[in-house]
């Protein structure tokens, strides 16, 4: 390849404008970017107190979760190859991050990730981007089905009203709730419900607003004013103070000593980082395609290893950590209307804005109410006419469905997908003999390759 075409085809590799803005022409313009700038705020409302909380689980500074969700959005949004995924914090990220931070500091974390980040962009410029994305549609639909059981189970001590830690397993979750269903407050469990009712009901009352708007309105209200004296557990409550000052440049460091032990680790929680974060996106990507049911322009899992790659290089150092695309948030974003990566690059805006100007009214929101929502999201993400395809095929890829849904809560992202691809590789000659269907996730319409 001569240097002009090398460079040529780099222009074209990262271009920030494409096809993935396509569906802002269908109807008025006007109001396909006012619905996409809405969808943002829905956003960075959502994503604040989950990225405070996720960097304190990890180990980190709370404003590092403000800080690293706002910059990962925007780069994702710019050079990812999702018209939907929405880039954030991630719970797979959270054992190994926390594990790091228990040997190393903050600029050995930014060393990783930067590592992982080149790796992500190598990926993608090399087109490795068909090795994640060969997955049986059992395996997604399962997959799928896994991640909403985990957000409902997350919100256990949401909707009781407690401020305990549930823990950070299904497993811990189940016992959680079983032990402190005596001490549930009555005013968190109407306000989840109440929640659902308006996310439910403003399906049908209108197009343009969202009940999650009118919900998280609703719980500031109540929780300042009839429900005051109830105890309801607040996001302030939960995760303190929102901070202004978040965004610092932070260089990545090497440790004092040197070693063979700290080449190890830096490998390790590198190519940990890329392979989370690699397979996560081109899952989460495709399933955000299958969640909208979208019609245009595909997802392309070569561009969103680029964009991954980009997005954990500059939010690693802007006082952040690795970053990945989000099925919950995607989910949400397709559930309130966002429609092109403009969501994204909204959200990333609002979030800075609202760390400084709405910090106040945010933090009075009841955690009940957020838990509502999260539960209307995963009730999304559970489509029926998707299980039933799989009933269709056989029984083989009904069990791979089924295993997957089991696996992913109880034994994690990595294990629970892993083991699941195996079995499909061990038995995919034979049931591909005995089935002529196509068991491959990915659409057969044409689909961008770049």
């Amino acid at each position: 390849m001569t240097r002009d075409n090398f460079w040529q085809r780099l222009i074209i590799y990262m271009r920030p404008c494409d096809s993935r803005y396509e569906e802002l022409k269908k109807g008025t313009i006007a109001r396909n970017v006012v619905d996409d700038i809405s969808a943002g705020l829905i956003l960075a409302c959502m994503s604040i107190p989950l990225a405070m909380g996720f960097a304190m689980a990890s180990g980190l500074r709370p404003e590092q979760g403000i800080a690293g969700g706002a910059v990962a959005a925007l780069f994702g949004a710019v050079f990812g190859g999702s018209k939907y995924l929405v880039y954030g914090p991630t719970a797979a990220f959270i054992p190994v991050i926390a594990g790091l931070m228990v040997t190393y500091d903050h600029g050995f974390l930014v060393l990783a990730s930067l590592a992982a980040g080149v790796m992500l962009l190598v990926s993608g410029f090399l087109r490795l981007g068909r090795i994640f994305e060969k997955v049986p549609h059992s395996i997604v639909v399962g997959f799928t089905v896994g991640v909403a059981l985990i957000i409902v189970f997350s919100q256990v001590a949401n909707v009781l009203g407690l401020k305990e830690n549930p823990g950070y397993t299904i497993t811990d979750q189940f016992i959680f709730l079983f032990k402190n269903t005596g001490s549930a407050k009555v005013a968190a469990i109407l306000m989840t419900v109440i929640t659902l009712v308006f996310c439910k009901a403003f399906e049908k009352i209108s197009d343009t607003i969202p009940g999650i708007v009118p919900a998280l309105v609703f719980g500031y209200i109540g929780s300042q004013t009839f429900w005051s004296d109830k105890g309801l557990v607040l996001v302030g409550d939960q995760y303190g103070s929102f901070l202004t000052g978040f965004f610092a440049f932070t260089p990545p460091l090497l440790p004092e000593t040197w070693n063979s032990k700290v080449t190890f680790d830096l490998l390790y929680y590198a190519f940990t980082f890329f392979i989370i974060a690699s397979i996560k996106g081109v899952l989460y990507g495709h399933a955000a395609d299958r969640i909208a049911d979208n019609k245009g322009s595909l997802f392309s899992p070569n561009r969103e290893l680029r964009g991954e790659g980009m997005a954990n290089i500059f939010s690693s150092l802007f006082n952040g950590f690795p970053h990945t695309g989000t099925i919950g948030r995607t989910a949400l974003t397709i559930r309130v209307k966002g429609r092109s990566p403009l969501t994204s690059i909204a959200k990333s805006v609002f979030i800075i804005l609202t760390g400084w100007l709405l910090a106040p009214y945010l933090a009075k929101i009841p955690m009940a109410c957020l838990a509502g929502i999260f539960l209307y999201v995963a009730r999304g993400m559970v489509k029926r006419k998707e299980i039933k395809r799989i009933v269709n095929m056989n029984n083989y890829h009904v069990a791979l469905m089924c295993y997957t849904t089991i696996a992913v809560p109880l034994i994690g992202f990595m294990p629970g997908v892993v083991s699941a691809l195996i079995a499909y590789s061990v038995c995919f000659r034979t049931f591909n003999r005995k089935n002529k269907k196509s068991f491959i996730y990915t659409n057969k319409r044409k689909q961008e390759n770049y």
